[in-house]
């Protein structure tokens, strides 16, 4: 044994009171547009999450982490929100959502809601009265408006970019028909930012979280997290883009990213969690250096924060090593547990990447550094993809991510062994704005949001009658559940075993490296004697002594083969 870490907790999961579930759990996110549909208009609603419940029961997940469901003209997904306290018609009702949540709890299955507090949409009630109210009303004051510059206001207030692509500014019309003054928004046009200066718009989501509370929701993910509070002051106008310039500054000090003064706001939010029993929980989305992250996981905070570092890795061993190493490390000295993530509703799926990544090819390795961006942009032809190479490391690295101690997070149809979707959605199919606005820089998210396969067989296989406001491949066919469900060799068998192990053999919240045979290879142990062992490199390798529960590629001779997890009971 080389060296042991521990988080804050000993608490082993089995005796985790209700407080405390969300230390060790395993999270799945549903983008519900495209999970299922139960009333056939092509989109996925609440009825149709309903309708799957048993589904999730059988996976073994602890809680579901719905994407935003709110009212939105979809400029961005859905994360432009007309309303925070209502459900978008096309989704479902109020009644709907609390059916859903009813169902889901008695099915033992948390419920975490997405709340997007850097903007709203243009549709939503405060920004149509900044428009109405004129310069210098309190309405505008809720958002940030600025006059332009040049001898008429023509000019942007400055030249920074949005994360879409153009202007980070907008010009309105006036009440009076004249042009006007410029908002600032940090994604699209149609996503204007709130002004957290502002206590209206304090009071505001302070409401939102205990009303969406109150309906029995138990937890919070915190989109943009690191973005809410601004420095607009015209000293930063020089900067080319909001999205440069980090090293220019002191940490906490951007005008933009991870303002020290964010940490007011989740101090506020945390006081109304506590108000619940047990406290409801959060999780920021905030795309920080690894040793800012502590404030956002803070027990003064939101309790926990996303570690994108593994999605972002290679597939090395040396690599995952030294990111999990130090990240228990960053989670032991917050208080909170760290958290795990490979695909998500914003990047190419693991499956893919890891397909694109080929062992010594330069190149191939650069593309999966840049999240399979770049495969997108040339085509994104799946026969390009290794697909086998891609899932059984895909297959593994999950394997290996859920006998981790923290939380786990899946993404829907990662437990089918879905890829992502490249040249099959065709440009006039596309709805990601990243596409529009960016055009041959960022190729848009829709490849890992098409609807998923329930069915090998029908127009949308299963997904509803109506068809799917994405188009599915072909190919989908092959990964539909109904084709996976009844074969314990299929990747959905492979997903259940291993939550159902990882339910049975999680215990305190420490890790214990192992010896292993050599560099590309990984074994740590847990409390209790559970053993993970992965082999990152291309030759089988020997198993240590022990009961042998589950390995994600079936053993060659009795030894682990490349690319492959195995969980052995000491």
């Amino acid at each position: 044994m080389t060296s042991m870490l521990a988080a804050d907790s000993s608490v082993a999961r089995n005796d985790l009171d209700d407080a405390l579930w969300w230390r060790q759990a395993s999270v799945y996110q549903i983008y519900p547009r495209s999970f299922a549909d139960a009333n056939g208009d092509g989109i996925g609603d609440l009825k149709g999450v309903t309708s799957r419940v048993q589904y999730l029961k059988a996976l073994g997940i602890d809680a579901v982490w719905l994407s935003p469901f709110y009212p939105s003209a979809l400029a961005d997904g859905g994360y432009d929100v007309d309303d925070y306290r209502d459900v978008d018609p096309k989704i479902g009702t109020l009644e709907d959502f609390d059916e859903m949540t009813a169902a889901l709890h008695q099915a033992g299955i948390k419920v975490i809601v997405d709340i997007v507090p850097n903007h709203s949409s243009d549709r939503h009630e405060w920004f149509q009265a900044a428009l109405a109210a004129g310069p210098g009303s309190p309405e505008r004051e809720r958002y940030i408006f600025r006059d332009g510059k040049g001898e008429h206001g023509e000019l942007p207030p400055n030249n920074w970019t949005a994360i879409f692509g153009g202007s980070s500014w907008q010009r309105i019309t006036e009440p009076d028909g004249t042009p006007g003054q410029w908002y600032f928004h940090l994604f699209a046009p149609e996503q204007p930012d709130f002004n957290w200066k502002n206590p209206e718009v304090h009071a505001d989501f302070e409401t939102t979280l205990r009303f969406w509370s109150d309906r029995g929701v138990d937890g919070f993910r915190i989109d943009v997290a690191h973005g809410l509070t601004k420095n607009l002051d015209p000293a930063f106008d020089h900067l080319k883009s909001v999205l440069s310039g980090q090293d220019l500054f002191e940490d906490g000090q951007h005008p933009i990213w991870d303002r020290d003064e964010v940490h007011d706001i989740y101090a506020e939010w945390r006081k109304i969690f506590n108000e619940y029993t047990p406290p409801r929980i959060a999780v920021a989305e905030a795309w920080v250096e690894p040793h800012r992250r502590a404030r956002y996981a803070s027990s003064e905070g939101l309790g926990q924060s996303f570690n994108f570092d593994l999605l972002q890795a290679d597939f090395r061993a040396a690599d995952f090593r030294k990111i999990i190493g130090d990240n228990l490390a960053f989670a032991a000295d917050s208080g909170a547990s760290t958290t795990w993530v490979f695909s998500n509703h914003d990047v190419v799926r693991h499956a893919t990447r890891y397909g694109l990544q080929r062992t010594g090819a330069q190149d191939e390795a650069q593309i999966m550094n840049v999240g399979g961006k770049q495969w997108l942009l040339d085509g994104g032809r799946q026969d390009e993809v290794d697909t086998e190479l891609g899932l059984r490391r895909a297959k593994a690295a999950t394997q290996l991510m859920l006998a981790l101690p923290g939380s786990a997070y899946l993404y829907q149809g990662e437990e089918l062994g879905l890829q992502e979707v490249g040249e099959e959605i065709a440009d006039e199919h596309r709805q990601d704005p990243a596409f529009f606005r960016n055009k041959g820089v960022e190729i848009g998210r829709d490849g890992c949001r098409v609807p998923l396969p329930w069915e090998s067989q029908g127009s949308s296989y299963g997904f509803g009658a109506g068809g799917s406001h994405l188009p599915q491949p072909q190919w989908f066919s092959r990964y539909a559940v109904d084709a996976q469900e009844q074969d314990p060799a299929s990747t959905l068998s492979f997903y259940r075993r291993a939550m159902a192990l990882r339910h049975e053999l999680q215990s305190a919240e420490e890790l214990a490296w192992e010896a292993s045979p050599n560099e590309h290879v990984l074994h740590f142990s847990r409390p209790g004697g559970m053993h993970s062992i992965t082999n990152f490199g291309t030759t089988p390798v020997a198993l240590p002594e022990g009961e042998l529960l589950l390995a994600s590629a079936p053993l060659e001779d009795g030894l682990l083969p490349a690319n492959a997890t195995a969980w052995l009971r000491a």
